[in-house]
């Protein structure tokens, strides 16, 4: 009888590296206390998987391609994010923080692939069956064909969706699900990579869509290292405020369609409800003239939004002034904040600078630098920009105004919404942009910018 031998190692529990010893500071990311103790066994302890037969290297222009076939959840948002519906045999990842709203959400999805696709599975690691139910109930999703199983155990989840034939499958959550593979307990590394993997094959093998829920970490990042992004097809985060009712679903990695996509969602007492204009939602209950106050056109992968900006700037009361950027990159305030002193001469090193994106949505596209500029200058000089002008451009450290794509699309949605003047690049000002009804002033520096702020005040 051969003897397989077992080692003891640590695993960090936040990027995966491994050491022989334990040390309270992992060497590789510098997390505090992340080194776990886990078993690792010989190579017989894991036997070698064997996927239906062993197939031959094919030559690329002699793979047999077949029609993508998506299936749809009948929630537009949903499936636009997903790049027009389920991926047939894919994976997919759903992050979020807790009580957001992930376990809703996928519900929804799965009452609408019952509906064209049955049989559906739900298996939940961390509810009962009928905690399920009562939650199907309020969502009004019960169904015959939307089945529920309440289990941890990786194979006997597997062994339940093989003998229903599910068409698609969600796991609630992927944390605390474990192999009998692998000894080490539920959440750790190497239980994640196992049965990620695991489900990875099931899903190629079967062409079963499968749905995973993953925590996220205070960060917001989705908890364990990278791997479970690396091994997915898609990455979905779900996202909100608490102090507001809707949420948004945003694509950061999509083999099968855009990863900058985003949808909206509104909370409600029976779900969640699809917003079809979502820049009507973020406008309202804007102030009709208030000074620091602007609107930009942001695109969101083929979808522009437009949102409010709020900026205040006054005298500090401290030796260091402080710089508070909500919804934004800090780091991209204080670059314009640095091109504001130089080129207009503006003295705001002695003021402390407030912006914030209202609604709680996060921009990290630079086409809102001019927003942010007329925003501060409007708050600094006390003057109110006009409530129906829309701005849109980056700005450079010369002070220059850069051109920025898609801008028909930008400009048609301020339309759209009744806005009468945009403030653009020069370099976007084209006979190709039909526009009705609205004014469309060119900028080729920071200069105008101030110059049409200190006009609407007069």
């Amino acid at each position: 009888m051969k003897i397989t031998k077992s080692r003891t190692i640590f695993i960090c529990q936040a990027c995966g590296f491994q050491t022989p010893r334990w040390a309270g500071r992992c060497p590789d990311c510098g997390q505090w206390n992340a080194l776990k103790e886990e078993v690792r066994h010989g190579t017989d302890a894991h036997e070698k998987r064997q996927i239906g037969e062993q197939e031959s290297a094919t030559p690329i222009k002699d793979v047999a391609v077949t029609n993508e076939i998506r299936l749809t959840t009948g929630l537009n948002e949903f499936d636009r994010v997903l790049g027009g519906g389920v991926v047939s045999g894919s994976i997919i990842l759903v992050g979020g923080d807790p009580g957001i709203g992930k376990t809703t959400l996928l519900l929804q999805a799965l009452r609408g692939l019952e509906r064209r696709h049955p049989p559906v599975l739900y298996v939940s690691g961390e509810e009962s069956a009928q905690q399920i139910k009562m939650r199907g109930e309020r969502l009004g999703v019960l169904s015959s064909s939307l089945y529920v199983l309440a289990e941890t155990s990786l194979e006997a989840l597997l062994k339940a969706a093989t003998a229903l034939r599910a068409n698609a499958l969600v796991v609630d959550s992927i944390q605390t699900v474990y192999t009998d593979r692998v000894p080490s307990a539920p959440g750790t590394v190497s239980q994640l990579q196992e049965v990620a993997c695991e489900l990875m094959w099931y899903a190629k093998r079967t062409g079963t869509t499968v749905f995973v829920i993953g925590h996220v970490t205070k960060e917001g990042m989705i908890a364990g290292p990278k791997l479970l992004e690396h091994i997915v097809d898609t990455v979905l985060y779900f996202e909100g405020d608490e102090h507001h009712a809707y949420r948004i679903l945003r694509a950061v990695k999509n083999r099968f369609g855009a990863s900058n996509e985003i949808g909206v969602f509104e909370m409600a007492d029976t779900g969640l409800h699809e917003v079809d204009n979502p820049s009507e939602l973020f406008l309202s209950g804007r102030p009709a003239c208030s000074t620091g106050s602007v609107v930009v056109s942001s695109l969101e992968g083929s979808r522009p939004i437009l949102v409010e900006l709020q900026a205040l700037v006054t005298p500090t009361c401290y030796a260091m002034p402080k710089r508070m950027a909500n919804g934004m990159e800090l780091n991209r305030v204080a670059l314009l904040l640095a091109v504001l002193e130089k080129r207009l001469g503006l003295h705001l090193s002695g003021q402390d600078v407030c912006l914030n994106v209202v609604s709680g949505l996060r921009i990290d596209e630079p086409a809102i630098d001019v927003g942010i500029v007329a925003a501060l200058v409007s708050s600094f000089r006390d003057h109110a920009l006009d409530g129906r002008t829309c701005c849109i451009g980056e700005v450079g450290l010369g002070g220059e105004i850069r051109p920025v794509s898609q801008v028909e699309l930008r400009v048609r949605e301020a339309v759209k919404l009744g806005f009468r003047r945009c403030l653009l690049p020069q370099g976007n000002v084209t006979k190709q942009i039909k526009t009705v009804g609205i004014e469309l002033h060119g900028m080729n520096d920071v200069g105008e910018v101030l110059d049409c702020v200190m006009a609407s005040a007069s």
